[in-house]
C-alpha cells in the first residue's frame, strides 16, 4: 500500500473545505481529497444567496434572532452568535478576493428570502451565488503551492488509533493508499441521495457522516432534514432547484387548479419557514389527488424575471418551461441536513485531530430547521475556525512516520454487490416514502425493519465508488430512521403526524454512536 504524508486533509471541496484550506496553506502541506471533481459539490448548485447582517437596515442581533426563530429551539445560541458575528468579516474578506455581488447602483443588493425579518440575502450573477463563492475560493487556494488537489479519489475510512485520527484511506483507480496527516477535516456535504427526491448533487451520499460514525465519532440531531419545498417536477427534467428568493421576489404557490393556498396554511403565506411550506405542499397534493403543485411567477415582469433568475430561466427553457409565461409545476425534495457529526464551537470532533465543518457537521447552527442561505455563511465561517483549529496541531513529523508503520496493515477481504444499483434505487424510495417530509410510528417501523435486511452490507469492504456509497447511504439512512422513530413529537423539520405537538423533553438532542456494530442513540 502507498503512504503519502501530509500535514493537513481535507477530504471535500465546497466552501467548507475551500475555505478550511485557504487557513491552512501558510502553515504546511495541504491535500484535499474529492471523489469527483474539485468543483462538484452543493456549494456549486446553491442559487439563492448567503445571508449576512451588512445592510443599513439590519443588525447582527436580529440576524441572531431570525436564526434562533427558524431553529425552532434546538439551536445551541454560541454557535449562532458566532456565525452572525463572523459573517460580515467573511464576506468582506470575499469581496476582498474579488466576489463580485449584485448591486444597486454601488451599493450591495440584497433580498429576501423565506423566515427572514430582514433584507440581508446577497446574491451573485442573479441566481447562481454559490458559483462565485466557488470560484473566489478555488482561485484563492490556486495562489497557494502547499495546497494539493486530489480529485477521484474516494475516502474509504478514516486512520483512527486509540482515539486520534491519523489521516484516511482513499481509493483511487482502484488502488488503495494511506494519507497520513497531523489533522483532518470532514468537509464532504450532506446526503440528500439516499431520498428518491432531492436537489442535492449526485455526490451528496453521507460519505463523511459515515466514515466518522464508523471511526466512532459521536453523530447528532441526525432527524432533522430540511426538505426545499420547490424542486422542478417533470418526467423530462431533473429535480432541478427553484430558489427561495424565488418566492422571496413575489412569486406565488398555487395548487392543481390554480388556487393561492399558502394563506391557509400560515400567516406569512409563501415566506413560511420552509418545513411549513413544504408540508403545505404535501397537504394540497394529497387533497387535489395531483403529483405537484404550481409556482407562479407571470405577474412579475419578463425581464425582471429574466435578469434576476438568469440561470433557473435558462434551465427551465431546455425543458419547454417559460417561467416567465408559464405556471412552473413543482414538489419538495430533500435539500439540507441540519445533523452531522457533532463539533465544538472550534468544529472539533469527539475523535482528536478529526474535525468537521460545513453540511457534515453539526454545530448546532441550523437547530431543528435552517434558515435560507444561511448555509453558505456557515462553510465560511465554520471553515475558517476548522482551519485555525486543525493548524495547532503538535503532532510531529516523526510521528506522523510512526503512526504511517501500522496503516500498511489495512488489508480487508474484498466484497461485490451484483444488484447495488437496485437495492440503492429501492433505498432511495423507502426513505423518500417512510422517512420523508411527512412521518410516524409505522413508516418509520417499515423502514427499520427493510434497513435491517441490508445490514449484511455493512460489515463488508468494497473496491467501487457505487458499492462504497451505498455502504455509506445505508448506514446514515439507518441512522436518521433511529434518530426519528426515537424523537416521539414535532419539531422544525422532523414532523411526525402520531406526534404533532413537541412532546416531552423536546430540547434535548438525539446523539448517536457505534456500540459493538450496532447504532446506540439516546
Amino acid at each position: 500500500m502507498d503512504i503519502e504524508i501530509v500535514d493537513f486533509l481535507i477530504i471535500g471541496s465546497g466552501v467548507a473545505g475551500l475555505r478550511a484550506a485557504i487557513e491552512l496553506a501558510p502553515y504546511g502541506n495541504v491535500l484535499v481529497a474529492t471523489k469527483d471533481m474539485p468543483r462538484e459539490s452543493s456549494t456549486e448548485y446553491a442559487q439563492g444567496g448567503i445571508a449576512v447582517a451588512l445592510s443599513d437596515e439590519d443588525k447582527v442581533v436580529i440576524h441572531f434572532d431570525d436564526t434562533l426563530k427558524a431553529g425552532d429551539g434546538l439551536c445551541r445560541e454560541e454557535a449562532v452568535k458566532i456565525l452572525v458575528e463572523e459573517g460580515p468579516e467573511r464576506i468582506l474578506e470575499l469581496i476582498s478576493w474579488g466576489a463580485e455581488f449584485d448591486k444597486e447602483g454601488t451599493k450591495l443588493d440584497f433580498t429576501i428570502e423565506a423566515a427572514h425579518s430582514r433584507r440581508r440575502i446577497l446574491h451573485a450573477h442573479g441566481d447562481s451565488t454559490g458559483k462565485e463563492l466557488e470560484r473566489v475560493l478555488i482561485n484563492k487556494v490556486r495562489s497557494f503551492p502547499s495546497v494539493k488537489k486530489y480529485p477521484f479519489a474516494f475516502t474509504v475510512d478514516l486512520i483512527v488509533k486509540d482515539g486520534e485520527c491519523h489521516g484516511a484511506y482513499v481509493l483511487k483507480d482502484r488502488k488503495m493508499s494511506a494519507v497520513i496527516a497531523r489533522s483532518t477535516i470532514l468537509c464532504t456535504g450532506g446526503v440528500g441521495q439516499i431520498f428518491a427526491r432531492t436537489t442535492n448533487p449526485m455526490v451528496a451520499t453521507g460519505d463523511g457522516m459515515a466514515i466518522a460514525f464508523r471511526a466512532g465519532a459521536v453523530l447528532e440531531d441526525m432527524e432533522f432534514v430540511q426538505f426545499h419545498p420547490t424542486s422542478l417536477y417533470s418526467p423530462y427534467a431533473p429535480q432541478f432547484l427553484l430558489s427561495e428568493a424565488m418566492r422571496g421576489e413575489g412569486a406565488a404557490l398555487k395548487n392543481i387548479n390554480k388556487e393561492h393556498f399558502m394563506r391557509n396554511y400560515h400567516s406569512d403565506a409563501e415566506l413560511a419557514p420552509r418545513d411549513v411550506v413544504s408540508r403545505a405542499i404535501i397537504s394540497e397534493m394529497v387533497r387535489t389527488e395531483s403529483n405537484h403543485v404550481y409556482l407562479d411567477m407571470t405577474h412579475l415582469g419578463k425581464d425582471f424575471v429574466k435578469k434576476r433568475f438568469p440561470k433557473i430561466y435558462s434551465t427551465c427553457l431546455q425543458y419547454n418551461i417559460d417561467i416567465t409565461e408559464n405556471l412552473i409545476p413543482v414538489s419538495p425534495a430533500a435539500h439540507y441536513m441540519m445533523g452531522g457529526v457533532k463539533t465544538d464551537l472550534n468544529c472539533a470532533t469527539s475523535i482528536k485531530e478529526l474535525y468537521a465543518s460545513g453540511e457534515v457537521a453539526c454545530t448546532g447552527v441550523h437547530g431543528a430547521n435552517r434558515l435560507a442561505s444561511n448555509s453558505l455563511l456557515e462553510g465560511l465561517v465554520y471553515g475558517a475556525r476548522a482551519g485555525r483549529a486543525a493548524r495547532e496541531s503538535v503532532v510531529s513529523l516523526k510521528e506522523l512516520q510512526l503512526k504511517a508503520q501500522y496503516a500498511t496493515q489495512y488489508s480487508p477481504a474484498y466484497h461485490s454487490i451484483p444488484e447495488h444499483d437496485e437495492i440503492r434505487m429501492t433505498l432511495r424510495k423507502l426513505m423518500w416514502e417512510r422517512v420523508g417530509i411527512i412521518r410516524c410510528g409505522g413508516s418509520l417501523e417499515d423502514a427499520r425493519k427493510k434497513l435491517a435486511e441490508w445490514s449484511f452490507i455493512l460489515d463488508k469492504a468494497f473496491y467501487t465508488r457505487r458499492e462504497l456509497e451505498l455502504k455509506n447511504m445505508l448506514t446514515v439512512a439507518m441512522i436518521i430512521t433511529e434518530t426519528a422513530y426515537l424523537r416521539k413529537g414535532s419539531v422544525g423539520a422532523h414532523f411526525r403526524s402520531d406526534y404533532k405537538e413537541k412532546g416531552k423533553d423536546w430540547q434535548k438532542h438525539v446523539a448517536c454512536s457505534r456500540e459493538d456494530d450496532r447504532i446506540s442513540c439516546g
